[in-house]
């Protein structure tokens, strides 16, 4: 089982030693943390939130995918501007990334609801440690970078790669609060090549491309359910989430996500508001593997804690946006 993550993380380093593949993190919860993909979201509630993020994916294999982010935003008193932090983290096997990136959006109003259009500015680290396993003990291919002695230890040496470049990101983020949301944007716009002296490996990064979008169906006044899409690309490859959610009273969620080819993932979760208008939501969700990996993988688990808290006093009668994640 070891041998085959391997063999599933070389996939990424590919055969003339470059990172090719989708680099972002991939989370099945996509609708439930908006920042991590779209700087032009920053102050677009109007309020203090903040997002915690983390995904465990394939249970069954040692070193598996780990995914962590941390996202927050305000809009600034007084101002259209709103500002935030996107803090993200990502390790397979021997790669690790490190995101760190501050978003700054300019909100206006627009047809009864907030366009915002932003620029995410920061930092992307990106590790390749220096030891991995051998995928087939006693074999050497050369057009893996590194070496592993006469192919039957254990452990190889591999070149270690770590450097740390700036980052860019761009996006536009259009909502009316419970009816509609739709945002665009794209992430690593500066499409560094990061290599060791030698040239031995390189890791490419390359642009990625975000549409998301969900519409708001009121059933009656207490049940509400949320179509929910994200199309994600890096152009080579293109992955296409959907999900259904549904809300009882804006405080019991139930739903499920399907990606296209890979899995199926139900989740359910729950919405506390507090006498001040502060609001809590926890969700949990489970990705059951589709594809030829579902024998060994052991699912995937994953939890989004989130907490918003109003700027602004909301009348009773009207609909107050501060209700986390929508």
């Amino acid at each position: 089982m070891r041998k085959l993550l391997t063999k599933v993380t070389l996939l990424l380093v590919g055969f003339s030693g470059v990172v090719v593949a989708q680099q972002d993190p991939q989370f099945t919860q996509f609708m439930n943390n908006k920042l991590m993909y779209n700087a032009g979201y920053a102050g677009n509630s109007g309020n203090i939130c903040g997002v915690l993020h983390f995904r465990q994916q394939w249970t069954s294999f040692p070193g598996a995918p780990q995914s962590f982010a941390l996202t927050a935003d305000m809009r600034l008193p007084e101002t259209p501007l709103g500002v935030g932090l996107n803090v993200m983290m990502d390790k397979i096997g021997p790669i690790q990334t490190l995101f760190l990136r501050i978003p700054v959006a300019y909100n206006m109003n627009l047809m009864g609801g907030t366009l915002g259009f932003g620029l995410d500015l920061g930092m992307l680290q990106k590790q390749v440690s220096e030891t991995w396993i051998p995928p087939d003990v006693g074999s050497i291919d050369n057009s893996i970078p590194g070496s592993y002695g006469d192919g039957t230890n254990v452990y190889g040496t591999n070149v270690d790669l770590n450097k740390t470049t700036y980052d860019v990101g761009f996006g536009a983020f259009y909502s009316i609060p419970r009816k509609i949301y739709v945002g665009i944007s794209s992430t690593h716009l500066p499409a560094q090549l990061l290599k060791t002296a030698d040239d031995s490996v390189k890791y490419k990064v390359t642009r990625h491309y975000y549409i998301q979008a969900g519409y708001h169906l009121a059933l009656d006044p207490r049940n509400e359910i949320i179509p929910n899409i994200m199309v994600r690309s890096d152009v080579n490859a293109t992955v296409i989430d959907a999900n259904v959610t549904y809300m009882w009273d804006q405080k019991v969620i139930a739903g499920i996500t399907y990606r296209h080819t890979d899995a199926v993932a139900p989740m359910i979760g729950y919405q506390h508001f507090t006498p001040k208008g502060m609001s809590i939501k926890g969700v949990y969700s489970y990705d059951y593997t589709l594809s030829k990996i579902k024998g060994y993988s052991g699912g995937t688990h994953e939890i989004t804690v989130g907490v918003c808290y109003p700027l602004t006093k909301k009348k009773m009668a009207s609909y107050g946006d501060e209700r986390f994640l929508n």
